[in-house]
């Protein structure tokens, strides 16, 4: 099953603290990928910015602060309104953006009852997808035979 949730939705792009630009993102969740949830940044370039990470670490930070190096979130209030503080570093540079909580959280609603929280494993599909690693090739043949047989042929290629 190739289930995607998706939400499109305005984050806040703080500039400074009197000052912060609106940029359209894009939340997905693939339930092909259950353990990781992806945001895609719109700043009016022709290469959107992307960003994937643990959905446990945003569905925690809806709640209280978490998160280390990358990716840190935690709940906060900005004029009155209930927001998630997402705060992302990468050697091109540091940016903290501000979610509104009520939109991520029935976004992440969505996921958690798609793929519950410890369920995700079941989705990763691990046997079959190793199954089809080992599945014998057509050149794995000339790999089965003995090559020091008697009946190889010789240096010579007799």
């Amino acid at each position: 099953m190739n289930t995607v949730v998706e939400r499109e939705l305005v984050l806040r792009l703080v500039l400074s603290p009197e000052r912060s630009i609106a940029v359209p993102a894009r939340l997905v969740y693939a339930v092909a990928d259950p353990f990781a949830v992806s945001v895609t940044f719109h700043l009016g370039s022709r290469n959107p910015v992307h960003w994937t990470f643990a959905r446990e670490l945003l569905v925690e930070g809806v709640f209280r602060p978490c998160g280390h190096g990358d990716v840190r979130i935690w709940p906060s209030k900005v004029d009155g309104r209930n927001v998630l503080q997402i705060a992302l570093s990468s050697p091109d540079g540091d940016a903290m953006l501000q979610a509104p909580s009520v939109a991520v959280s029935a976004w992440l609603e969505r996921t958690l009852a798609l793929v519950p929280p410890g369920t995700e494993h079941e989705r990763l599909e691990l046997d079959a997808g190793l199954a089809r690693l080992l599945e014998p090739a057509p050149a794995d043949d000339l790999w089965r035979g003995d090559l020091w047989s008697d009946e190889a042929p010789g240096p010579d290629g007799e």
